[in-house]
């Protein structure tokens, strides 16, 4: 309808002859006057004034006129100023946008990733991604905010529990609550875990010399307790000495208020129990700093554990004789876990009695009379709570589009069902390893001492992969996925949609090309890539913002 009106309007020009126009005119007015007409619709005309009208026209200020008024030039002025302004913010908006760090931001559950040109990779993360951030918790090379010995708050002591990645993370906390409480640290030790029998000390597993030079300018750290206290027995078992109502995710605040005091009328004090007992979200930015510090530069495995596991890595790139990218694969299927999360899985009548047995043996009053726990199973499994089955987990990769050929290091306990449970995972990716397959008896012999140190074999392995993936939660995956970011998000860390592919294996409906298409879509954005934080985010997990910058 405009370019109809516009149209009309150019044809009702033309047709006024310019003839006719100076037949009209009388020879007595001079060219300089308003020479008016009307239309037929009453409307004012200046046909001399449109015809000869440049665009600078509409800027009175441009024309030398002295007949345009003052008010007309301040408008036009104050409209061009607003367009050269509007310009440059857009120019400028345009630019930060093309300097911008690739940022994935979440909607609810979904990551909305920003697009880009590249090539979809197996292996790596976009460029884009691998660049715009940069690792920014290092130490401050010669900036120190340790006070002297003899005025810190006093002596704080914790007994880091769990496997070697709770205990990981017990030790930054424990850092960074020292930093709060501008207390000297005893070194942790390493309590012996009821599951793994496991008797590693601190020095049998970490670079003590390392630690505490690293971490000199932050907190003060001895290996030992003092000599002037001579009832060591007491510190374990003493209730004056311990700090036992620490709830989990306590805030920076609640140390200063709760524990500060106890700590300095003791003088050495026992915070019990210690796993997760420092929150994300009520922490200075600078602690949060700390313990990326103290969990990326700081803890350093022995020499020893170092140059075992860049050995198996190194073999695990050259198995079939040329250098070739490898995936780590962190299996989470063994007895313990399959009877934990209470899911049903794939099984003989026997099979499933056996565990209902051990079930009601280990967790008595989460199994009742077990009548509940069929409804209960189906639940955890449409919420992606339940671990991945082997063949489960061969199906996703084969969909995402690793071939039969991928080099596969498997991190795992003894998988439950052994060799059977195993087969499809096997069948469909052959070249499949574990550390025992990769090195010889003599080799790791030294390391069966301290099951902790097959632990940190795996964690390195995985660290240093081309592409890792869990197929569980837990502190294992959790690390290594922060690790990973932390060191510039270029390598992938798949993280499945177990919820989805739940609903995916149920539907007998499902053809393999909707599978696989479900798969790669779900998953492009599951790969470790660089994440917006959020309220009571896991630090070890997404570093991003506490611990990174804008590259």
């Amino acid at each position: 309808m405009a370019e109809l009106r516009h149209s009309s309007s150019l044809g009702s020009r033309a047709g006024s002859s310019p003839m006719k126009r100076d037949d009209t005119a009388s020879p007595l007015i001079h060219d300089h006057q308003n020479i008016t007409t009307d239309d037929d619709d009453g409307r004012s005309r200046h046909p001399f004034r449109d015809r000869d009208r440049t665009i600078w026209s509409y800027f009175p200020f441009f024309i030398d006129d002295p007949r345009v008024s003052q008010h007309n030039s301040r408008i036009s002025l104050f409209l061009v100023v607003f367009i050269i302004i509007a310009g440059l913010i857009s120019v400028l908006s345009i630019l930060n946008r093309l300097n911008a760090p690739y940022l994935c931001k979440k909607d609810g559950i979904v990551l909305h990733c920003p697009r880009v040109k590249e090539t979809t990779s197996l292996w790596e993360n976009p460029l884009s991604a691998t660049t715009s951030w940069k690792p920014c918790a290092e130490r401050r090379d010669g900036i120190s905010d340790v006070p002297p010995k003899n005025e810190t708050s006093g002596y704080i002591f914790i007994h880091a529990e769990g496997g070697l990645n709770q205990q990981r993370i017990a030790i930054c906390n424990a850092v960074a609550v020292a930093k709060i409480l501008n207390a000297t640290l005893i070194l942790p030790v390493l309590k012996q875990d009821q599951i793994w029998k496991d008797q590693t000390k601190f020095e049998d597993i970490f670079d003590v010399d390392h630690f505490i030079d690293y971490l000199k300018d932050d907190v003060r750290i001895v290996r030992d307790i003092p000599d002037w206290f001579t009832d060591k027995s007491e510190l374990f078992s003493s209730i004056r000495r311990t700090v036992k109502n620490i709830p989990k995710y306590a805030p920076a605040q609640f140390y200063i208020d709760n524990v500060l005091p106890r700590i300095k009328e003791k003088k050495i004090m026992a915070l019990k129990p210690f796993v997760d007992r420092l929150g994300y979200d009520n922490v200075p930015q600078e602690i949060n700093r700390l313990r990326c510090r103290v969990n990326y530069h700081a803890l350093k495995f022995l020499p020893e554990i170092e140059q075992m596991a860049d050995s198996l890595v190194s073999r695990m790139r050259n198995r079939t004789g040329s250098s070739n990218p490898y995936m780590a694969l962190h299996l989470r299927f063994e007895k313990g876990m399959v009877g934990l999360s209470f899911c049903d899985f794939v099984g003989t009548r026997e099979e499933k009695a056996k565990m209902a047995v051990y079930r009601k043996k280990e967790w008595p009053r989460r199994y009742k009379n077990g009548s509940h726990l069929w409804q209960l199973a189906l639940q955890k499994r449409k919420e992606g709570r339940c671990p991945l089955e082997p063949g489960e987990v061969a199906v996703i990769l084969r969909a995402m589009g690793y071939p039969k050929e991928t080099q596969i290091y498997v991190a795992s306990g003894q998988v439950y069902g052994g060799q059977n449970r195993m087969a499809p995972l096997r069948n469909m990716f052959p070249n499949l390893v574990t550390k025992e397959e990769l090195a010889g008896k003599e080799e790791l012999a030294g390391f069966r001492k301290h099951v902790t140190s097959l632990a940190a074999l795996d964690f390195l392995v995985c660290l240093k992969s081309d592409v890792f993936v869990m197929t569980h939660g837990g502190n294992f995956a959790k690390l290594i996925i922060g690790a990973r970011r932390y060191m510039g998000h270029r390598n992938k860390s798949i993280k499945p949609d177990k919820g989805l592919m739940s609903k995916s294996f149920g539907d007998p409906y499902m053809g393999w090309a909707t599978f696989v298409e479900d798969v790669v879509v779900t998953h492009q954005t599951r790969t470790g890539l660089p994440e917006e934080t959020f309220p009571n985010y896991d630090l070890w997990e997404n570093p991003l913002t506490p611990c990174m910058c804008k590259a």
